[in-house]
């Protein structure tokens, strides 16, 4: 992870939320879209899991070059822009 360590449970919340992408995850915390995954399995339970993935499977808004610029969500760790 990089700048601005957000914890587990952050990036847990940031994960399940639909206006915020995979691009946005890993600019904020450095962990790519398959670490965020790795993540969610070994925290949630196998259900839970499971419900996750079904969720965000093709999920055009989970792929920030597939959804709306308008859709800003977080603001990167210098304070800056929203992403």
């Amino acid at each position: 992870m990089n700048k601005k360590h957000p914890d587990t449970s952050e990036i847990i919340a940031m994960a399940w939320c639909d206006k915020t992408s995979f691009d946005d995850i890993q600019h904020l915390t450095g962990l790519s879209e398959a670490d965020t995954i790795k993540l969610m399995r070994r925290n949630l339970k196998p259900s839970s899991f499971r419900l996750w993935r079904k969720r965000v499977t093709g999920r055009v808004a989970k792929h920030k070059k597939c959804r709306a610029a308008k859709m800003a969500r977080y603001r990167d760790a210098s304070g800056g822009d929203w992403l």
